[in-house]
């Protein structure tokens, strides 16, 4: 947790790139045995361009939402029920990530990382959401976890990198901002 609170954080939100659309996760972790970090397993749905995939807690930042943090805080307690504004603290902010397939939205994806106490527990509180999962940090980690995933596309098949837990393939967004939460905390 020292390699993360030692990150320095920029105080305002980013600015999107032009014609992007602002969105925030949650990174969750909470100390148990070890470090674990929270994932959902989006709900299918035609509507959704990540529909059945697993992902971090958050959404859309909607006019309400005083900035991207609270987005973010807002989407947790919605979709998992855990409430990041009275029963977690801020850790930071991880870089922002965007989709690299112009087939989905174009949007400006920002993680804020928050602990919570380790008897905070999720559930499924949304429709859009299908399961929740703690992940031991030190899973991701297990170089028996990382592989590859073979994605079909309109523009035909691709591989990206991924996390391969429990049954579940964690790639794209959710990979990426994962795989620079670690190298926060290995210190690269």
């Amino acid at each position: 947790m020292a390699r993360l609170s030692g990150q320095t954080w920029a105080k305002r939100d980013p600015e999107p790139p032009e014609g992007h659309a602002q969105a925030a996760v949650s990174v969750v972790l909470r100390t148990t045995d070890e470090l674990e970090v929270l994932l959902i397993k989006r709900a299918e749905s035609e509507r959704d361009p990540w529909s059945g995939h697993m992902a971090l807690p958050g959404g859309r930042w909607d006019v309400t939402d005083s900035d991207l943090a609270d987005t973010a805080i807002r989407e947790t307690a919605e979709e998992t029920g855990v409430e990041l504004r009275s029963r977690g603290w801020h850790l930071g902010r991880l870089e922002e990530v965007s989709p690299t397939s112009n087939r989905l939205p174009r949007l400006t994806v920002v993680p804020y990382v928050f602990g919570v106490p380790r008897q905070i527990a999720a559930s499924v509180n949304s429709p859009e959401i299908d399961s929740v999962m703690w992940v031991e940090l030190s899973t991701l980690r297990n170089s028996d976890t990382r592989g590859t995933t073979t994605i079909d596309l309109p523009e035909g098949r691709r591989t990206f990198p991924c996390f391969q837990i429990g049954g579940h393939v964690v790639w794209g967004l959710t990979f990426r901002i994962l795989t620079g939460l670690l190298q926060i905390f290995e210190g690269s």
